[in-house]
């Protein structure tokens, strides 16, 4: 049997982006590296005109679905664990809630809670995403669970800001 993380390259562009620029290839726990590695990039994105961090993460999450597919077909195995790209999408979309409620995207404490609470659904996966993540296959099967932990996460971020009084 081969070794899937041998058929990655990271000169191609599909695997580099799957690979939440080469993120995923860690060892130890890759989709939490893969999320710590989307921070930068969303210290980055908020700083963008609301509309267009959200036009953003909808992009991430539609060409997400041709990224995981083209990097599975690759190496020919369903959701790999290198595959990263879905945490960059699902984290990015639990922190549209910051923008959205006009506070500085710099404050810690939403930081950590979006990713303490985002890579909590993505490894527990509550109802609805465990059916989802079992149901639905291909590139769009590897990024729907993100998606919905990202939406159910960003929820939690909401109201635990609003319940602790940061808002």
């Amino acid at each position: 049997m081969s070794n899937p993380l041998a058929k990655i390259s990271l000169s191609n562009p599909w695997h580099l982006l799957a690979t939440g620029f080469g993120s995923g290839l860690s060892p130890v726990v890759p989709g939490t590296m893969g999320t710590v590695a989307a921070i930068p990039f969303y210290l980055l994105l908020v700083q963008l005109p609301l509309p267009v961090y959200m036009a953003i993460v909808v992009i991430s999450c539609v060409i997400g679905i041709k990224i995981c597919q083209v990097t599975s077909d690759d190496m020919g195995v369903h959701d790999h664990g290198s595959i990263v790209w879905d945490e960059f999408a699902g984290f990015w979309l639990t922190m549209l809630v910051v923008p959205m409620l006009g506070i500085s995207p710099f404050e810690w404490k939403w930081l950590a809670a979006g990713f303490v609470l985002f890579r909590f659904f993505d490894m527990v996966k509550p109802w609805p995403i465990e059916w989802l993540d079992k149901r639905v296959h291909g590139g769009l099967g590897i990024m729907i669970d993100d998606i919905v932990a990202g939406a159910m996460a960003g929820l939690a971020l909401f109201l635990l800001g609003g319940y602790l009084g940061w808002v």
